[in-house]
């Protein structure tokens, strides 16, 4: 239990220096001006294969956050199909999410599994996640039904 604690706590620590608000709301991770994924393009998860800087100017809203894209296809395919490209559990940490809190996911710290985005917050998080994928994701998915409207802060205490 102590192990859990440490781990909580230096994540809620290095969740604090990122500075993410929340805009559209606490079920979504987007920055005080709506900006989700930190600007990084959601479909070049899938397409590219890599995490992809959005461009500024090629830009949409989907339930009040802005995505940003690398090229105009990108935008398109995004656009047709919004939910096919969103990360899971509103782009806070997938680990996180499993343990019951909300921590920020970075954008370069991903992976697609089963047609899903999912984030992480450090690469640490990442390989204990990646440890057993298929079981943090059900634990993930069970918490966040009950997490997903609650404030981040909140879930610390």
């Amino acid at each position: 239990m102590n192990k859990l604690k440490t781990l909580i706590g230096g994540i809620a620590l290095a969740s604090s220096f990122t500075g993410a608000a929340f805009a559209a709301g606490v079920e979504l991770n987007a920055s005080s001006t709506g900006l989700a994924l930190q600007g990084y393009d959601p479909v070049a998860y899938f397409t590219e294969g890599e995490a992809t800087p959005g461009n500024w100017k090629i830009t949409t809203s989907y339930n009040e956050a802005t995505y940003r894209f690398a090229s105009e296809e990108h935008k398109a395919t995004f656009e047709a199909n919004p939910e096919a490209y969103l990360p899971q559990y509103g782009g806070y940490c997938a680990f996180g999410a499993a343990m019951g809190f909300k921590f920020d996911g970075d954008p370069e710290l991903w992976k697609v599994v089963d047609g899903e985005l999912f984030l992480n917050i450090s690469k640490d998080i990442q390989e204990r996640w990646e440890g057993d994928i298929p079981g943090f994701i059900e634990k993930a998915d069970a918490k966040w039904t009950d997490i997903e409207q609650a404030n981040p802060a909140d879930l610390l205490q």
